[in-house]
Order: structure tokens, then C-alpha cells, then sequence
């Protein structure tokens, strides 16, 4: 049996109290509880967050490939975190209450890599 976590996440005050460390214990004790052998946390963008905060749990990043067909761009698009482009959403997005970004929020991730 594997547990595939979707998303989860808290707000940044309770980041000092490692309020996502303790979720995902929970998630994995109740997974060994109803007998998951496997916790996979999926794929993440070099250098984002959800990446450190997987190496911070002792996971060894392992290539997996992004397949691309290009219609009329001529390369490969820059879709990291990291990409400046994004930076103005992303400060934005920090910026907005709690009940709108949690309403938007999963509607949103259903179409991000």
C-alpha cells in the first residue's frame, strides 16, 4: 500500500512551531497504522520549496523527467519557482487572506507540475 499526499501546507506563523513537519508525522503514522509500506511525496521543481523541505526529511532527489511537445514556442519553458517571471504572483499570493487563497488554492494546484 503507498500514500500519495496531495497538498497541505499552514500559515507562516506557524512555521516556527514546524506545524507542516508535525502534519506529515501524523499523515505517515496513520499510514503505517492502516498498513502503507510506501509515502511518496511526489515531484517538485528543483529548488523550490516543496523541494528543501523534502531534503529536509532525508530524501534523495531522483531524476524524473519532464516530456515536452512543443506547438509553436521554440524552447523549453522556465516554469521553476525561481523564475523571476512568477516572483510578483508569488509575493501576491502570500499577500491574500487565508479563506481566498484556501478557496483558490486547490483549484488552482490541479494544473501546476
Amino acid at each position: 500500500r503507498e500514500v500519495h499526499p496531495y497538498y497541505g501546507g499552514s500559515v507562516a506563523c506557524s512555521r516556527d512551531l514546524a506545524a507542516n513537519d508535525f502534519m506529515y508525522w501524523a499523515v505517515m503514522q496513520r499510514a503505517v497504522e492502516r498498513g502503507a509500506r510506501l509515502f511518496d511525496y511526489g515531484r517538485s521543481k528543483q529548488d523550490s520549496g516543496s523541494y528543501h523541505f523534502k531534503k529536509h526529511w532525508g530524501f534523495e532527489p531522483q531524476p524524473l523527467p519532464y516530456a515536452y511537445y512543443l506547438v509553436r514556442a521554440k524552447g523549453i519553458p522556465n516554469i521553476s519557482p525561481g523564475n523571476h517571471k512568477y516572483s510578483l504572483f508569488i509575493k501576491a499570493w502570500k499577500q491574500l487572506p487565508l479563506p481566498v487563497s484556501c478557496a483558490l488554492g486547490p483549484w488552482l494546484a490541479r494544473d501546476l507540475g
